[in-house]
C-alpha cells in the first residue's frame, strides 16, 4: 500500500500515517464500501486488531458493535449527510466489551462527492470509573452526602469499622444514626455475624432487663421458658442500643458491668455468658448535660464514648438537600417501578428553600409522599404534602419577618404528623388492610407501624 501524504497544508508533505497515530482516540478511515482503508496505533491498543489484521475487511467485522448490528451509524451518515456521534461499544480481539463514543463523518473529494468515512473511537472506561468513585465518594454503604461535614464522616467512618471500639453516635432525630450503625457493623469483620438493634426507650425497666440480657425459666411471674436475650443473640456481632439515653440508671450499671467483664447474667442464673459483642450506642440526647443532671452515669458515658460520631442536621448539610431529593427519587421509582424525570422548578424552590426539622428522615418521606401521589412524568407542587406549600404561601405572604413560621420546627411538627397518618391511611388501603405489607410499602419495621398506628389512634 502506497503512503499517503497530506500535502498543501504545511510547506512540507506530511506523512499521513504518523498523523493519525498522534491523536489520542482510535481512528479508522473506511471505504464507501466500509472496508477499512487505514488506523492508527489508537485503534490498534484499544481493539486488540493490528493494521495488517484490520486492513480490507468490513469495520463491523473488527469493531463488532451491536450498534453496527443494529442501525449502522456510517450509513446514516451516508444517506443524512450528517456526522454522527453516538455511545456504543466494541468487542476487543480479547472478547472485552468496552463502551466508546463513535464518531463517523464523510470525507469528500474536490467534486464534493463521498470517497469514504472517518471514524473515530473514544474510550468511555476512565470516564465511568471516574464517575463511579465519585458517587462512591458520596456515600458509605446507605449513607448519602457531599458536604463537607459528611465528608469528614465518610473518612472516619472505614477506620472505625475496622476497630471493635464502642462507639456513640450522636445527632437530632432523623439524621440518620441508624443507617450509620449498620454501615458500621456492614464494613467490619462483624459483617458475617448478627446486627442486632434494641431501642432502650421502648419498653418499661423490668422487661427492658430481660429484653436485653435474657432471663432463666421461673426467673418471674411468666417466665415458662428460658429466654437468651439481645447480648447473647447479638454474640459474634453487634449491639446497637438506640436511644441509650432513655435507659435507667439500674440498667445502666449493668450494661456498665457488662463493658468490663464482657460477660452477661440472665435474670435468674448465677451463671454468666462471655458475649462477643461490640457496642454502639446512639442518642438524640445531651448526655453530658443528663449527668450533670444525674439522670445518666458519667463511667458509662466514658465507656460509650470511646469514639464519637455526631451527625449534623440537615439546616446544617444544605449541599446535601438536592443530593438527597435526587438519591430517594430514584430509589423511589425503582420501589414503586415508576419513571418519575424529577422535579418541577417551582416544586424545587420550595424543598431547597424548606428547613426539615425532621432531617432526613423527613425529606425521605416526603419524597416517597410525593411519589406515590403524582401520576405524571415531574413532581409538582400539588404532589408535595400540604403543609409544606402552605407554609411556604404564608412565607411569601410575610417577608418581613425576620423568623418567619416556615423555619420553625414547632411550626411543622402537628403538620407533619398529620401527613404521616394519612401516608399510614394510603399505605394500609393499598395493602388491603396487611399491615405487613403497608410497612414495606412504608420501608419500615412492623414494629414502628404498630407504634405509630397507634400513636395516631388509627382503627386498623
Amino acid at each position: 500500500m502506497p503512503i499517503a501524504h497530506i500535502t498543501e497544508l504545511f510547506r512540507a508533505s506530511l506523512d499521513f500515517q504518523k498523523f493519525l497515530d498522534h491523536i489520542p482516540m482510535g481512528v479508522l478511515i473506511v471505504n464507501p464500501e466500509r472496508h477499512i482503508l487505514c488506523v492508527n496505533h489508537g485503534f490498534e491498543a484499544l481493539t486488540g486488531f493490528s493494521a495488517d489484521q484490520a486492513l480490507g475487511l468490513p469495520c463491523r467485522d473488527i469493531l463488532r458493535s451491536r450498534q453496527c448490528m443494529l442501525h449502522c451509524p456510517v450509513q446514516k451518515a451516508l444517506d443524512t449527510g450528517e456526522t454522527q456521534s453516538l455511545e456504543t461499544d466494541i468487542i476487543s480481539r480479547d472478547r472485552q466489551r468496552i463502551p466508546v463514543r463513535m464518531t463517523i463523518a464523510a470525507l469528500h473529494d474536490n467534486q464534493g462527492k463521498t470517497c469514504g468515512f472517518i471514524e473515530t473511537l473514544e474510550d468511555l472506561r476512565p470516564f465511568r470509573e471516574l464517575g463511579e468513585k465519585q458517587r462512591q465518594a458520596y456515600s458509605f454503604s446507605k449513607v448519602v452526602g457531599r458536604s463537607p461535614q459528611m465528608e469528614k464522616i465518610f473518612q472516619i467512618l472505614p477506620v472505625l469499622a475496622q476497630s471493635d471500639a464502642s462507639v456513640l453516635i450522636t445527632g437530632e432525630t432523623g439524621t440518620g444514626k441508624d443507617l450509620v450503625a449498620e454501615a458500621l457493623h456492614q464494613s467490619s469483620e462483624r459483617s458475617r455475624g448478627p446486627f442486632i438493634k434494641v431501642n432502650c426507650g421502648a419498653l418499661p425497666e423490668t422487661l427492658m432487663e430481660s429484653e436485653l440480657f435474657g432471663h432463666m425459666k421461673g426467673a418471674f411471674t411468666g417466665a415458662h421458658e428460658n429466654k437468651p436475650g439481645r447480648f447473647r443473640l447479638a454474640h459474634g456481632g453487634t449491639l446497637f442500643l438506640t436511644e441509650i439515653g432513655d435507659l435507667s440508671l439500674s440498667l445502666q450499671v449493668k450494661l456498665l458491668t457488662f463493658l468490663d467483664d464482657r460477660i452477661i447474667y440472665p435474670l435468674g442464673s448465677t451463671k454468666g455468658f462471655p458475649a462477643n459483642v461490640r457496642i454502639i450506642a446512639a442518642t438524640h440526647r445531651n448526655l453530658e448535660a443528663m449527668v450533670k443532671e444525674g439522670l445518666f452515669r458519667q463511667d458509662l458515658l466514658f465507656r460509650l464514648n470511646v469514639a464519637r460520631v455526631h451527625l449534623p442536621s440537615l439546616r446544617e448539610r444544605e449541599d446535601d438537600i438536592r443530593l438527597l431529593l435526587d438519591h430517594f427519587l430514584i430509589t423511589f421509582n425503582q420501589h414503586l417501578k415508576k419513571s418519575l424525570k424529577g422535579y418541577t422548578p417551582e416544586a424545587l424552590k420550595i424543598l431547597l428553600a424548606y428547613h426539615f426539622p425532621g432531617n432526613v428522615r423527613e425529606l425521605r418521606n416526603i419524597v416517597e409522599y410525593a411519589v406515590n401521589v403524582c401520576p405524571k412524568n415531574t413532581i409538582e407542587i400539588s404532589h408535595l404534602p400540604a403543609y409544606l406549600t402552605s407554609i411556604a404561601f404564608s412565607q411569601e405572604s410575610a417577608p418581613e419577618k425576620s423568623h418567619p413560621a416556615f423555619f420553625s420546627p414547632q411550626a411543622t411538627e402537628a403538620s407533619w404528623n398529620t401527613v404521616e397518618r394519612q401516608m399510614i391511611l394510603n399505605a394500609l388501603v393499598q395493602a388491603g388492610g396487611r399491615k405487613s405489607k403497608a410497612a414495606t410499602l412504608l420501608g419500615w419495621g412492623r414494629s414502628t407501624l404498630w407504634r405509630k398506628i397507634k400513636q395516631y389512634g388509627i382503627d386498623a
